[in-house]
Order: C-alpha cells, then sequence, then structure tokens
C-alpha cells in the first residue's frame, strides 16, 4: 500500500523559520532552503551530513547518559566513566569533544539526575526519525516529528519531559510546547510538563507547561508553519533561480560558523 505523502512540521523546521527571542540577528532564512530546498544537490548534502563540533558533544553526552542507565553500577562504581568512554570511543574523537563529553560524565556520575525515576522512555539520541504523529483540522492533515530525549514520570503521575542540552545555548520554550503538543497525543489523558537541563552547566529550566488552549493556539500556527513551507519548496522547484527570493540571506556573525559558508555567496 502506498504510503500518502504529507505536510510536516517538527521543533527545528520552527526554528528554521523563526529565530528564538534574542537571537534574531543570528537568524538567516536561507539556512532552511539550503537545509529543506537544495540538501540533495552534490554541494550542499556532504556539508548537511557533516557533523558540527556542537552537534558531536551534544550527541554523545545524550548517548552517554543513555549509556549510564544501561548499566547502572556505572553510576556507582569507580570506573564508570572509563567504561562509559570506552563504549562511546571518545579516544577516537577530538581533544575538545573528548575532554567536554568525558566532563558531562564526570558531573552526571556525582549528580546523576534521572536516578530513582520512573522512566517510561529515554532516547540514545542515534535513532533516527521518530515515528510521524498524524494531526488533523478539519479535512488538513500534517505529521508532527517530536524526537523526545526523555520521558518520565513524577510521584503524583504527571509526565515530565526532559530534553538534555550542552553548549551555552539559551533554552527555547517553543520546543517544549511541541513536546507538550506531542504528549497530548502520545498519552492523551494525563498532565505533562516540559523542562531542560543543560549537561555541561547542570542546569535546570523552570518547569513549562500548557493549557489545553494554548496547545490548540500551537497547533493551528503549526498546520500555517507546515503549509507555508511546502508552499515555499514549491515555488523554488518551478523556478530555482528564485531560491535567494524565497529564502532571503541574513548575512552577518553567524556565517562564521555557518555549515554552508562555502556554498553561499552571501557569506561574510
Amino acid at each position: 500500500m502506498q504510503t500518502v505523502w504529507k505536510p510536516f512540521f517538527s521543533y527545528n523546521l520552527w526554528a528554521l523559520f523563526e529565530p528564538a527571542i534574542g537571537q534574531e540577528q543570528r537568524h538567516c532564512p536561507m539556512k532552511r532552503g539550503f537545509l529543506k530546498a537544495r540538501a540533495k544537490e552534490l554541494e550542499v548534502a556532504p556539508l548537511i551530513q557533516q557533523e558540527t563540533v556542537y552537534q558531536e558533544i551534544g550527541l554523545l553526552a545524550q548517548q552517554g547518559i543513555y549509556e549510564f542507565h544501561q548499566d547502572v553500577h556505572c553510576l556507582i562504581g569507580d570506573h564508570g566513566v572509563n567504561r562509559v568512554s570506552a563504549v562511546l570511543g571518545l579516544e577516537n574523537r577530538s581533544q575538545e569533544v573528548r575532554n567536554r563529553v568525558t566532563q558531562v560524565l564526570a558531573n552526571y556520575q556525582v549528580t546523576p539526575i534521572l536516578l530513582g525515576k520512573n522512566i517510561l522512555k529515554l532516547s540514545r539520541g542515534d535513532e533516527g526519525f521518530p515515528e510521524p504523529i498524524l494531526l488533523r483540522s478539519g479535512n488538513q492533515e500534517c505529521n508532527l516529528f517530536a524526537a523526545i530525549d526523555c520521558i518520565f514520570v513524577e510521584p503524583d503521575g504527571t509526565l515530565h519531559i526532559l530534553d538534555f542540552k550542552t553548549g551555552k545555548s539559551d533554552f527555547d520554550r517553543r520546543q517544549a510546547y511541541v513536546y507538550l503538543l506531542a504528549a497530548k497525543y502520545l498519552y492523551p489523558n494525563q498532565e505533562a510538563i516540559a523542562s531542560f537541563y543543560n549537561l555541561e552547566s547542570q542546569t535546570w529550566s523552570d518547569p513549562i507547561c500548557a493549557s489545553s488552549v494554548q496547545l490548540q493556539v500551537l497547533e493551528m500556527d503549526l498546520f500555517r508553519f507546515a503549509q507555508q513551507h511546502q508552499n515555499d519548496l514549491q515555488r523554488y522547484r518551478r523556478k530555482l533561480a528564485s531560491f535567494e527570493e524565497i529564502f532571503p540571506p541574513h548575512p552577518g556573525y553567524q556565517c562564521q560558523t555557518c555549515q554552508f559558508q562555502s556554498v553561499c555567496q552571501f557569506t561574510i
């Protein structure tokens, strides 16, 4: 049976559409064009496949937490950090990656925030795309993708969605709202909250919740973004020369770390 294609949405797509508060100057709409419209081009595809140092650290840190909880003895043993480091193959990574991820593991062994929690789901981070959640609004349908790091159950039965962070980036509440919308469909009739935890700075965000009205408004916005994104892709395919019109550049400081600087004529 042939699968019917549907518009899709995710927090990552939302972030490509609109910057987080305070990040307006660092936001470039053309990045969405490279990632979503030109991803299969010979010059662009290899750049997307390359993992940045920040992505590498974030993924390895999450994998480390997962490995700790696969063998709880690593959390309480004297050589737990070394054992998990070996599983992650940190000896084959750059000095910066090795040092920062090792520090994450050492910090977590001292303060294992999930130890003793009723963990419902704990992702390793490299499972690939999650199963889509089908959303319906009238005669519209949309696939929502939400790659949730961890869900545990609070003593009062509330679902707690936890997202791991590394680096110095601020927490973006929009990501929490997308996860809460996903939880509404995955775990109907259960209360849910969301929070972020930075594995390097060992800081929690405040717990984030959303009312049914807020989630309903979010869902409406989600359909609008998903449809606009598909319209942009179709416009580009009809007229390839309109790339910079549909996905306008915003050159600036962010060009220094942009993965597409080698193929972008607007890089400064």
